[in-house]
């Protein structure tokens, strides 16, 4: 299969190296407004390099499309429109409206809509499926340093929307409250931000998510009757703590399982192409692409109604 890259910026580069490591696809070209970019990475990995993808986009089976996401919805119709099959970084678009013709679009031409939510493809998250039963209380901590690229959004869309897919994915119930704060701390964006989510069956999730943290941290826990499960999601760790009985009380047991790391970006673009190869549905749909950015826009606008804290005399 014929695949292309569209924004070969910081991960759209890794994108591309993806293609070139897969046997049973050929990287055809790379996009950029950056022709001198697109043209490094070309050499890199031996294919074409455009400034403008409609040049290519007629001559490729599949794409990747990693550029700013006000152009999410702009390049990923002109790639539906022509038939390729995409596999669209997250945010999946600015607006749920364009989330939603995104998919239709997808539908009708029936080509395989994916969403780059690439924490699904964690080991640990994986495994943590097959231990679930039903949560009834989620926390998850998302810190990083203070990095100039994807501030183009708040970090909502930038690092929380990847925890708030995973526990949509995990509860698997409609949201009935959603009660966060946030503030801007090196951006006019908000930087640091935290929201309780209850959900409708009664499970309650804690999100919290910086990008002006000292450290990097990824950690996610859930509890479940009998249960509880800790998540290490860099490196990959799951410790599961379940109850049992000792005489006439009770104890926790931990078992732990530790994973390789994986190359979490090979796993999403190699499932991606089998999804286009064999017809079958993106592990991450468009459908789910936009679930996820319903509840951080709901998050993102409640914050934005609250008072900002003034500083200074």
């Amino acid at each position: 299969m014929r695949a292309a890259v569209i924004g070969v910026g910081y991960l759209g580069r890794y994108h591309a190296q993806k293609y070139a490591a897969l046997e049973d696809v050929q990287l055809v070209a790379v996009a950029d407004a950056n022709l001198a970019r697109a043209r490094e990475v070309a050499r890199e990995y031996g294919c074409r390099a455009v400034d403008d993808f409609r040049a290519i986009i007629g001559d490729v089976d599949l794409v990747s499309i990693v550029v700013p996401t006000e152009r999410h919805y702009e390049v990923a119709r002109t790639c539906l429109d022509a038939g390729a099959h995409i596999l669209l970084e997250k945010p999946v678009s600015r607006t749920l409206e364009e989330a939603e013709e995104l998919i239709r679009l997808a539908s009708s031409r029936r080509r395989v809509f994916q969403v780059g939510h690439l924490e699904r493809f964690n080991p640990a998250v994986r495994a943590l499926q097959e231990l679930l039963l039903e949560p009834v209380f989620v926390e998850s901590y998302r810190l990083a340093s203070f990095r100039p690229r994807g501030i183009d959004v708040d970090v909502v869309l930038d690092l929380m929307i990847h925890d708030i897919d995973i526990i949509l994915n995990l509860v698997k119930s409609d949201i009935a409250d959603v009660r966060p704060i946030g503030y801007p701390v090196l951006t006019d964006e908000v930087d640091i931000a935290s929201a309780r989510l209850e959900f409708t069956n009664g499970c309650v999730a804690n999100v919290t998510a910086s990008r002006v943290s000292n450290k990097s941290e990824r950690k996610l826990r859930v509890f479940q009757q009998d249960a509880y499960l800790s998540l290490d999601l860099q490196p990959p760790k799951l410790v599961c703590w379940r109850r049992l009985r000792d005489g006439g009380g009770a104890r926790l047991e931990p078992e732990e399982r530790g994973f390789a790391q994986a190359d979490l970006l090979l796993e999403e673009v190699r499932s991606f192409v089998d999804a286009v190869r064999f017809g079958t549905p993106p592990m991450v749909s468009g459908a789910d692409g936009k679930r996820a950015l319903e509840v951080a826009l709901r998050i993102t606008a409640a914050i934005n109604r609250r008072p900002r804290l003034r500083t200074g005399a």
